[in-house]
């Protein structure tokens, strides 16, 4: 669901930290994807908020069941220059595990704190309680305040890759692609 927005947010999540952030970010480019846009329908842009500001506005149609067998992944890259001969691959990774893993994990602790204050995510305490509701989902331009995120980033341009899958399930994700400065004050 809008986890493939958050997603793009939880590569960075190595280890997590209570310090500020020492960069910033703008969104260059988010494409959304699905097999099944009867199942799985995405869409999502990036939109101007004022002068350097941006926003993601994501919407999710969620119209099917997860189950134990639906499995999330996402892979980061990075490139100094922005050309895509140029992208090398980070260590900053969702490894392939399950979806109600990821959604006690890296969804709780990193997607709903920087992005649950603008949509309508589902919320819960303590251990994800199966099944996943199906729904509309809306992230309204949303910036991320990096929490939950490491306080350092090399600068450059970062490619964010978040796949998720599963038998008889559409398979459906996004590619983002992100510019970091480092933070002047």
């Amino acid at each position: 669901m809008m986890f493939a927005i958050g997603t793009w947010i939880l590569l960075f999540a190595i280890s997590l930290t209570e310090a500020d952030r020492k960069w910033d970010y703008e969104p260059l480019s988010i494409v959304t994807t699905t097999s099944d846009p009867n199942k799985l329908g995405i869409e999502g842009k990036i939109e101007r908020l004022g002068r350097g500001d941006f926003g993601l506005t994501i919407t999710l149609e969620w119209k099917y069941d997860a189950t134990e067998e639906t499995m999330v992944e996402a892979v980061a890259y990075r490139s100094s220059s922005g050309e895509e001969s140029d992208y090398k691959l980070l260590p900053w990774v969702i490894p392939k595990q399950s979806f109600y893993e990821y959604l006690d994990t890296h969804y709780k602790d990193v997607v709903i704190k920087n992005l649950g204050n603008c949509s309508n995510l589902p919320q819960f305490e303590g251990k994800f309680q199966p099944p996943f509701p199906q729904g509309t989902y809306k992230l309204n331009k949303c910036k991320v305040d990096g929490e939950g995120l490491p306080e350092i980033a090399p600068p450059g341009f970062y490619k964010i890759i978040f796949t998720k899958s599963g038998p008889d399930q559409p398979t459906w994700g996004l590619t983002a692609v992100f510019k970091v400065t480092n933070k002047l004050f």
